[in-house]
């Protein structure tokens, strides 16, 4: 215990003196902060500095060397463009805490009113030296609620010779009373570029030699913070005790080796299973954690995919990395598309989320590793996806991934658009005799041109015409009277004898029957079935009960048949997309199913 104690005692002091030797002395050493460090210096030479100022941020952004610079620029007396000198007592004073006109306040420990009302007795009193004595509040969220109340009148009506800086990580939790007074700074996180960079430059000074990737990877770990990357590199220089390598901080931090994080990323983008054994076995001989590990994978495809999209000038911006591994990550992200890149992403966090609760993660980590390494390119899905839903523009053959060839509509479209030499129409029951869906061929605007112009020759009715010789028939009269064929839409021809037509409507619409038996109803509709049927129909309209409605399977209504035609093909087409072996195998991997739009909303 003894030797510990003396090992964690002498790492202490060490990290003291860095962090000493490498605070930011004068505004312009404020790294990461240019907003705060233009605005402060301009306000000092204006001499438009507020008399409360608010410093807010994430630990470690240099708030508290912030506000000891600024008192150091205002009592400094040998400084030149508000730059102090370092080396006169009043700068060796305030950087040791020991000024008498810069009192340094702890908030969470001093939080109570009376220290609160100490403070305002003291306020008015002179600075024993210089023209500004400084109150330097640090973690002023801290205090209590009496305590922002007696400060409230101090802050409102400071005397002239006094500055408030106050400092804290949570905002929040300030009154807006207090933050209405101050003038606030926002820090920001500091990026890992210039953390990278700051710490390269104490090695230098220092006399140590590091690896750029290893000071790469403690101001990663750092997460925007240069006191924690500062931290850090002195645990790193304890351990190390020699030149700082990239193996040696992956092992004194406990991290997933970035080399085994770039061997994951090219066995899953070239689809590697062998290689991805050999990774899950590196892993768990190495006593990586699998949890970082997946967090780790998780920001190298976010990396991937930025450096993907995000132009060249704007690339140091969105990724922290080194321009090796930018290089590296360029050349993988030149195999895959973004579509792969994400669905590569979403596995990797549904995997992340199942970890947590997985009784053996070696078994979890390698079926997502091989899942992943052997999942289906996107494109191939829509190579599949094209080869099964388009439909031919023509009667010519289906796709070669269907199995059977699908009658559809637009099959049927040529014979029926086509305006005939002779003076005989197709035969739509034929049609539907061969091919019961050829014959629900809608009516292209050709016909119906040449109908409404009379360019047509003699029409001929079917033989026995049946339910869809009828439908046909209502889409060609619709094509040409939308209105009179909306109404038939709702009718089925129930009989067939000859030129005398038996229609039936059934008992939600029998109120079209009335006007069905209308005059002008049928003299329309004669004059229709004259057009496309013949001369001398006879039409009757009887109601349909819903007993015979539900027994007959003659009883659908053009709408209804048309309804029912395309769930049949449908599920054809779906069928066909199931039994394809690609498809097969993707459900396999995924462990999903093939579910229609329909089925998901109900």
């Amino acid at each position: 215990m003894g030797c510990l104690a003396t090992l964690l005692e002498g790492m202490f002091l060490s990290y003291q003196v860095i962090a000493r030797k490498w605070r930011p002395q004068a505004f312009q050493d404020l790294v990461g902060q240019p907003h705060i460090r233009q605005t402060l210096l301009n306000a000092l030479k204006s001499d438009r500095l507020p008399h409360a100022l608010l410093l807010t941020g994430p630990r470690g952004t240099g708030k508290t060397s912030t506000a000891r610079i600024l008192a150091k620029a205002l009592r400094c007396p040998h400084a030149v463009d508000f730059v102090p000198c370092h080396e006169c007592g009043e700068c060796k004073d305030i950087a040791a805490g020991s000024s008498l006109s810069v009192i340094e306040i702890d908030g969470a420990s001093n939080n109570g009113v009376e220290d609160v009302r100490e403070l305002r007795n003291s306020v008015h009193l002179m600075p024993s030296t210089g023209q500004y004595k400084i109150y330097i509040i640090d973690e002023v969220h801290m205090l209590s609620t009496s305590a922002f109340n007696a400060l409230l009148k101090t802050l409102e009506e400071p005397p002239e010779h006094v500055i408030f800086v106050m400092a804290t990580t949570e905002v929040q939790k300030i009154p807006n009373t207090i933050l209405s007074r101050c003038q606030r700074f926002d820090f920001r996180r500091i990026p890992v570029r210039l953390v990278a960079e700051t710490l390269e430059s104490i090695c230098a000074a220092e006399n140590i030699q590091a690896e750029k990737e290893a000071l790469w990877v403690i101001a990663r770990q750092g997460e925007g913070s240069m006191r924690d990357s500062q931290s850090l590199l002195d645990q790193v220089i304890t351990f190390c005790q020699g030149p700082i390598t990239l193996a040696q901080v992956t092992e004194a931090l406990g991290l997933t080796d970035r080399q085994l994080l770039m061997d994951s990323l090219l066995a899953l983008v070239r689809r590697d299973q062998k290689a991805a054994l050999e990774i899950i076995e590196r892993l768990f001989q190495s006593g990586y954690d699998s949890k970082i590990y997946l967090q780790d994978l998780l920001e190298e495809l976010r990396h991937l995919l930025l450096i993907q999209i995000t132009p060249a000038e704007k690339l140091t911006q969105l990724v922290d990395l080194p321009d090796s591994e930018i290089e590296h990550l360029k050349s993988l992200g030149a195999e895959l598309s973004q579509e792969d890149v994400h669905l590569l992403f979403d596995m990797t966090l549904k995997g992340a989320s199942d970890l947590a609760r997985a009784q053996d993660p070696k078994i979890l980590l390698e079926m997502l590793l091989l899942r992943m390494a052997s999942a289906p390119r996107l494109h191939q899905l829509k190579n599949l996806w094209a080869a099964t839903a388009t439909v031919p523009a023509t009667g010519g053959p289906a796709p070669q991934a269907a199995r059977t060839p699908m009658p559809t509509q637009q099959s049927a479209a040529p014979k029926t658009s086509e305006t005939p030499k002779t003076a005989e129409p197709p035969r739509a029951s034929t049609k539907a005799a061969e091919t019961p869906r050829a014959s629900t061929a809608l009516p292209t605007p050709l016909k119906a041109t040449a109908v409404a112009a009379g360019a047509r020759p003699q029409p001929t009715p079917p033989e026995n015409p049946g339910p869809q010789d009828w439908m046909a028939l209502v889409q060609q009269i619709k094509g040409v009277n939308p209105l009179l064929g909306a109404s038939l839409e709702h009718t089925c021809l129930l009989q067939a004898e000859g030129r005398n037509l038996t229609l039936g409507i059934t008992e939600k619409k029998k109120f079209l029957v009335d006007q069905m038996l209308s005059s002008d109803f049928q003299k329309k509709l004669a004059q229709q079935l004259k057009n496309f049927w013949g001369e001398g129909f006879q039409v009757q309209v009887e109601p349909l009960s819903q007993e015979s409605a539900q027994a007959s399977s003659s009883s659908l209504t053009p709408k209804a048949l048309g309804e029912k035609i395309k769930e049949e093909e449908r599920q054809a087409l779906l069928q066909q997309v199931q039994e394809h072996p690609l498809v097969k195998k993707t459900q396999s991997l995924f462990k999903a199913e093939i579910r229609s739009i329909k089925e998901i909303k109900t």
